[in-house]
């Protein structure tokens, strides 16, 4: 079972998740401007929409999106936290927050990282976003993770999306609770050595 992936954007979720549950991965990084693997391959043939994460599976199949990728590793590992098992009401609870974060936040940075976006248009996005921001905010600020005790496969993808804020210069300084769960995640073992296989830091630590 094969990752594409390029460092630091939304693959780093799945990439975490595996690494929460023990699931070993191997990874193929993706150079997502010449659409080209880092063994040559064209990605292009291998997940035509062009964008990263894919899960290449030993039977050839390719499975697509961070939400269902994270699923999906989820249950090859059943009994874990971090995907709670399908047909439970905690399952749906993850499958909303995994939803609200990549309709609300995820797709709302698109425009920041395109130079020839106009600034009235990156402004409203960037009120729009700190407006969803500040309700996992308050989730956040009355427990740990945002479904309650539990890391889950939903921390992963805000701590990834939210990594952005600071490149695409979305000021959350106020939002507190918000800057200490990134701090929370950034601690995690699982979370360092995904990191640091992509090369984001350089301590490595055992998941």
């Amino acid at each position: 079972m094969k990752l594409y992936y390029s460092p630091g954007v939304c693959s780093l979720s799945p990439h975490i998740v595996a690494h929460e549950i023990g699931l070993p991965i191997n990874l193929e990084k993706v150079d997502t401007r010449t659409k080209q693997t880092e063994t040559g391959r064209d990605f292009l043939a291998i997940n035509p929409k062009g964008y990263v994460p894919a899960l290449e599976l030993d039977n050839g199949e390719v499975l697509t999106e961070g939400p269902a990728i994270v699923q999906y590793l989820g249950d090859l590992k059943p009994g874990n936290a971090v995907v709670p098992a399908n047909g439970t009401f905690a399952r749906a609870r993850l499958q909303e927050m995994l939803g609200y974060i990549n309709s609300e936040i995820h797709k709302t940075y698109s425009p920041l990282f395109h130079a020839e976006t106009p600034e009235e248009t990156r402004a409203e996005r960037k009120a729009y976003m700190h407006k969803r921001y500040e309700l996992l905010d308050g989730i956040l600020a009355k427990q740990t993770w945002l479904l309650g005790d539990a890391f889950t496969a939903a921390d992963a993808y805000l701590f990834v999306v939210t990594r952005w804020a600071k490149g695409a210069k979305v000021d959350l300084s106020d939002l507190h609770a918000l800057a200490a769960f990134q701090e929370r995640v950034a601690a995690r073992p699982a979370v360092q050595a995904a990191m640091a296989q992509e090369g984001l830091i350089k301590h490595k630590a055992a998941a």
